[in-house]
Formats: C-alpha cells, sequence, structure tokens
C-alpha cells in the first residue's frame, strides 16, 4: 500500500512564500513521477507541477518562474517551493505519484491535500 503524506499548507500575504512537502511510502516503484496539482473551490483539478525521478520537470504556465519542485529520490519525498504567490493560487494542493502509464502495471496515487490560502 502507498501513501502520500503532504504538510506545508497554511495562509500566507500575497507575495510570500510557502514550501509543501509531500513523503511517499510502501512499495514505490524507482522510476516515477512525483507532482503537486491544485483545485480551487467549483474548479477542476489543475496540474501545478512534475519531476520525473531522473529530475526532468513540467510546469503549468500559471506558475513558472514563481514555483519550483524539487525532490529526494532517497527519501521519495517531493518538494514545492512557492514564491510570489497570489490570491489566484489559493486552493487545495494535492500531491501525486505515478509510474508505468500506459502500461499493465501503471499506478497513480494521491494525497490528501493541503489548503493553501493567500491573502490579498
Amino acid at each position: 500500500q502507498v501513501q502520500l503524506v503532504e504538510s506545508g499548507g497554511g495562509l500566507v500575504q500575497a507575495g510570500g512564500s510557502l514550501r509543501l512537502s509531500c513523503a511517499a511510502s510502501g512499495s514505490i516503484l524507482s522510476t516515477n513521477v512525483m507532482g503537486w496539482y491544485r483545485q480551487a473551490p467549483g474548479k477542476q483539478r489543475d496540474l501545478v507541477a512534475t519531476i520525473t525521478s531522473g529530475g526532468s520537470t513540467n510546469y503549468a504556465d500559471a506558475v513558472t518562474g514563481r514555483f519550483i519542485i524539487r525532490r529526494d529520490n532517497a527519501k521519495n519525498t517531493v518538494f514545492l517551493q512557492m514564491n510570489s504567490l497570489k490570491s489566484e493560487d489559493t486552493a487545495v494542493y494535492y500531491c501525486h505519484l505515478k509510474w508505468g502509464s500506459g502500461t499493465y502495471y501503471s499506478r497513480n496515487y494521491w494525497g490528501q491535500g493541503t489548503q493553501v490560502t493567500v491573502s490579498s
């Protein structure tokens, strides 16, 4: 059983910074993709950023230049450094882990979500 445990959300003023962490535990394939998604009230869940086990990153246009995703493969942990936060960044942020997309051994896992609120 794979579990994802997030931490680091909270309330911050516009222009401030927060760092989210997500630790994965269980039987995890070493070649995988970890990432962050977010969902604002009444909206769909959207990609924020992803990072492969090899270190390749992908960012949503809305956060490029402000957010940085990193990971520690030895600890199966992913981080999201969020800088220059805006009110529109307010959402529940979900950690995501996947591997084997398009194969018989594909897996997808989600964390429980952590609230990020940016006050203007």
